[in-house]
């Protein structure tokens, strides 16, 4: 299968590109070129969808240094397929996935990290839920129905971020509530669950883990997180 990146753009003021970055509205630009850190031998023919949002493309830092390159680049597989764009709810990208041209498409990977947006825009946690089992089920969808094939990653605490403005005792606990939910609905199809929301509080103390934006991961907090997802990958493909 010949790999693609797909990146879809929004539409409305919601995905409109602003100077002022946010989980909801930022440049959502993003290139599309070849990484320029490539394996040394030819990436194996394993097929890779990964879907999100501004965490999932990468936002503020090179193509190569999301997360989803840079796990790609760690498994020596095909470079990924992605549908996300910055701002992006659960609603959103069901809406994405729905329009895509990729829909009837499988992998043999898919990744889900999904809901800081339903949170920013002060969603209802019961849509939340519903619309994350759903974006679940088409998860395992993609993943030609092999749940083991499927991998959730929490939603990272941006409230320790500059953006956040001190008001990380506020963000943090709400941030906690999604992905309690997420993590229950994960756990109750049986699939593999990486919290990396830990690792995203390190920035508390380690600005070097955030983008220049102030919000997003840095490229080294990405790689920190691939840390974690990379060996569940692995044990699931048989790598």
């Amino acid at each position: 299968m010949k790999t693609l990146t797909l990146f879809l753009l929004g539409i409305g003021s919601l995905f409109a590109c602003s100077k002022t970055v946010s989980p909801v509205t930022a440049d959502a630009t993003v290139t599309t070129s070849t990484p320029s850190t490539m394996p040394a031998t030819t990436p194996k023919a394993i097929s890779y969808l990964a879907l999100g949002d501004s965490y999932t493309i990468g936002q503020s830092v090179e193509q190569k240094d999301s997360f989803p390159y840079q796990l790609s680049t760690r498994l020596n597989i095909q470079s990924p397929s992605i549908i996300a764009q910055t701002g992006w709810t659960a609603d959103n990208l069901i809406a994405a996935i729905d329009g895509s041209s990729v829909k009837s498409n499988t992998y043999d990977m898919v990744t889900l990290l999904i809901g800081v947006n339903d949170q920013y825009q002060g969603l209802s946690q019961t849509n939340y839920r519903t619309k994350f089992v759903q974006l679940l089920n088409t998860a395992i969808a993609f993943a030609k129905g092999n749940k083991a094939h499927v991998i959730v990653v929490s939603i990272p605490d941006y409230g320790v971020t500059p953006f956040a403005n001190g008001a990380g005792a506020t963000i943090g606990p709400l941030i906690d509530q999604f992905n309690a939910i997420n993590k229950e609905e994960t756990d109750k199809q049986g699939i593999s669950y990486v919290n990396i929301t830990p690792i995203s509080k390190q920035a508390a103390t380690d600005k070097s883990l955030i983008a220049v934006d102030g919000l997003h991961p840095s490229g080294s907090m990405y790689a920190l997180w691939v840390n974690m997802i990379a060996p569940v990958a692995v044990k699931q493909l048989e790598l």
